[in-house]
C-alpha cells in the first residue's frame, strides 16, 4: 500500500511547474489533495488545467494567494501533510521587483509556517532552491555549504528558509526543508534555460538567443524532483534539516545546448543576448549537488538521465508550442 493512500495533503503552488506534477503523483497514490492555485479572474488553474479529468475529480482546488494569512490558515486546516511550493521564482524579474519577492516568498512563507503551527499539521515540506548556495566554494555542494545570496530572488528564498528552521527550533514545528537543484521537464516556462533552448529549436530558429554559456548547473528531471520531495516527506530523519535533491553531475550551458540540438535533430548556433546576461556579481558560476544525505536517509535516486529527460521534455514541447514565444526574452 502506498504511504500516501488516505493521507490529507495540501499543496501550495499546485498550479505551477513542479507543483502540478507533485499533485498528479500524490493523487495517483491515493491521497486526498487540496490544491492552492493563484487566484485570477479568468478561472485559470495554471498547469492543473492540463491534468486529466480523473485527477481533477479527486482535487479540491482553492484559488487564493499565500500573502493572505487567513486564507492560508484555512487552507492548511485539517491536513496531515503540507507541501509548500508557491514562490516567485524568476531571477531576472527579482532585479526589477524585489519587494514582491519578499512579500510572496518571505511573508507568504511565514503565513504557511504559521498556518501549519496553528493547525498542528503532521509535516510541512518547505521547498528551497540551490540558488541560495551561490557560486560553489567547493563541489559537490552539500547542505553545510555557506549561503551566498547573489540575487534578490535567492535572498528571499534564504530568508524563507531561515524562518522555516526557526519555527522548528522555536515551536517544534515538524518542517523539512527540501533544496532541489535545477529542475526541468514538461510545463516549465521559458524563463528557464532548457525550454528557452528547446522552444527556439522547435520553432526552426538557427540563431538561438542565450545568456552566459560558461556557468554549470545540476539538472534534474521533474519526476525525480517530485520523488525526492515525497521521500523527504516520508522520512522522520529529515525533520528540522535541509536536504538536497540533485544528480551530482553538472553541465555547462554550452554543452547543454549541444545535447538539445542532438535530441531535436537540429543544427543551430548560439547568439549572445546581452539582455539575458545576469549582472557579473549576481551570476552563479557552478552548481553541483551532493545528495548523499537524501540517499542515506531514503531509497531515493534519480531515475532519468539528462539525455532521457531532455527527450521527454522535447517531445512534450512539440505539442505545446502555443505556450511559448520563441526568441522573446521571458523574465
Amino acid at each position: 500500500m502506498s504511504f500516501w493512500k488516505g493521507k490529507k495533503v495540501s499543496v501550495t503552488g499546485a498550479d505551477g511547474f513542479i507543483g502540478s506534477h507533485l499533485v498528479e503523483r500524490i493523487v495517483s497514490e491515493g491521497a486526498a489533495v487540496k490544491a492552492l492555485v493563484y487566484y485570477n479572474s479568468f478561472g485559470n488553474r495554471g498547469w492543473l488545467d492540463d491534468s486529466s479529468a480523473e485527477v481533477m475529480r479527486e482535487l479540491e482546488v482553492v484559488p487564493g494567494d499565500i500573502r493572505d494569512a487567513g486564507l492560508v490558515r484555512n487552507f492548511t486546516d485539517g491536513c496531515d501533510y503540507v507541501f509548500h511550493l508557491a514562490s516567485l521564482i524568476a531571477i531576472p524579474y527579482s532585479y526589477q521587483a524585489p519587494a514582491s519577492y519578499v512579500q510572496t516568498n518571505v511573508m507568504g512563507g511565514l503565513n504557511v509556517l504559521e498556518g501549519c503551527k496553528v493547525n498542528d499539521v503532521s509535516r510541512l515540506v518547505h521547498t528551497s532552491t540551490s540558488e541560495v548556495y551561490g557560486s560553489a566554494l567547493y563541489v559537490p555542494i552539500d547542505e553545510k555549504h555557506p549561503l551566498q545570496t547573489q540575487s534578490p530572488y535567492s535572498a528571499s528564498k534564504a530568508g524563507a528558509d531561515m524562518m522555516a528552521i526557526s519555527y522548528h527550533r522555536s515551536f517544534d514545528l515538524p518542517v523539512s526543508l527540501a533544496r532541489p537543484f535545477n529542475t526541468y521537464g514538461p510545463r516549465q516556462s521559458a524563463r528557464a534555460v532548457i525550454p528557452t533552448i528547446l522552444s527556439q529549436l522547435h520553432a526552426g530558429m538557427t540563431e538561438i538567443k542565450l545568456g552566459a554559456l560558461e556557468p554549470t548547473r545540476d539538472f534534474n528531471y521533474v519526476a525525480d524532483t517530485v520523488s525526492g520531495l515525497l521521500a523527504i516527506a516520508e522520512s522522520e530523519e529529515t525533520i528540522g534539516r535541509v536536504t538536497n535533491i540533485g544528480s551530482g553531475e553538472d553541465i555547462s550551458i554550452k554543452d547543454l545546448f549541444d545535447i538539445c540540438c542532438q535530441v531535436t535533430g537540429t543544427e543551430a548556433a548560439v547568439t549572445l543576448d546581452d539582455e539575458r546576461v545576469r549582472p557579473v556579481k549576481s551570476e552563479v558560476d557552478c552548481l553541483r549537488c551532493d545528495s548523499s544525505d537524501l540517499r542515506k536517509m531514503t531509497d531515493w535516486a534519480p531515475a532519468h538521465s539528462l539525455a532521457d529527460g531532455l527527450q521527454l521534455t522535447s517531445e512534450w514541447m512539440v505539442g505545446h508550442m502555443d505556450s511559448f514565444r520563441p526568441g522573446e526574452y521571458s523574465r
